[in-house]
């Protein structure tokens, strides 16, 4: 998954008083109540924060989050139970949890190594959080670099990146570990195959379609 840059257009103004980007659906940032807005961070990085108002949604976020040692401007965090059930919610069925991680910061120029080292990291996250057992589908640990250029060595790295992993044979549902680079100036990004969400961070383009919003498009990944 990739994007180029289009230089007719103009730069975002990601910083507009008016700027509001609801997913399809969604109810805007603004007519949402204050209780549920108070709890979403306010970054100083103005993209960022226009990114966090795409992501509130789904998402509970975290801003100048510390893992390892290293210091990540967004985090989130978000929890789906899918669950079929007779008449009644208490007479339930076939549970399945899904949940992802996403980290992400801003960079100047990333590199090769260092997505190696974040996929490196992922796996050792999961060896941590991820207990399998009959009721868990999938869990995902998702790295976004928002980044001042894209090299071709990164762009080809991380372009239809996927790092699944299966616990025991997939009866205790997968892992993955998902990649992507921003270069927000640039209009461009690069994605891994299942790093749907690195589409929220796009904010020059629309992430909604006419069937189908932000909503129902991130939520529905887990349950392809």
């Amino acid at each position: 998954m990739s994007e180029s840059p289009e230089s007719d257009r103009p730069d975002p103004e990601y910083g507009a008083d008016d700027w509001e980007d609801p997913a399809e659906g969604a109810v805007p940032k603004s007519e949402l109540p204050d209780e549920v807005v108070e709890d979403v961070p306010q970054w100083d990085d103005a993209y960022l924060d226009r990114v966090g108002d795409r992501l509130m949604y789904n998402y509970t976020l975290e801003k100048d989050h510390r893992l390892r040692g290293d210091r990540w401007d967004l985090h989130g965090e978000m929890r789906v139970l899918n669950q079929k059930q007779f008449f009644h919610p208490a007479l339930s069925y076939a549970d399945h949890e899904s949940e992802e991680y996403l980290y992400a910061r801003r960079t100047d120029r990333p590199t090769v190594a260092e997505l190696e080292r974040l996929v490196d990291l992922g796996h050792e996250l999961a060896d941590e959080r991820v207990e399998g057992h009959e009721e868990h589908y999938r869990t995902d640990f998702t790295f976004v670099l928002v980044a001042d250029e894209l090299p071709a060595a990164v762009r080809e790295f991380v372009d239809g990146q996927r790092e699944r992993t299966l616990l025991k044979l997939g009866y205790y549902g997968h892992y993955e570990v998902n990649l992507g680079v921003v270069v927000p100036d640039e209009r461009e990004y690069v994605a891994g195959e299942a790093a749907d969400v690195v589409e929220a961070f796009a904010l020059w383009e629309d992430v909604s379609t006419p069937d189908e919003g932000l909503l129902s498009r991130v939520a529905r990944r887990f349950w392809r």
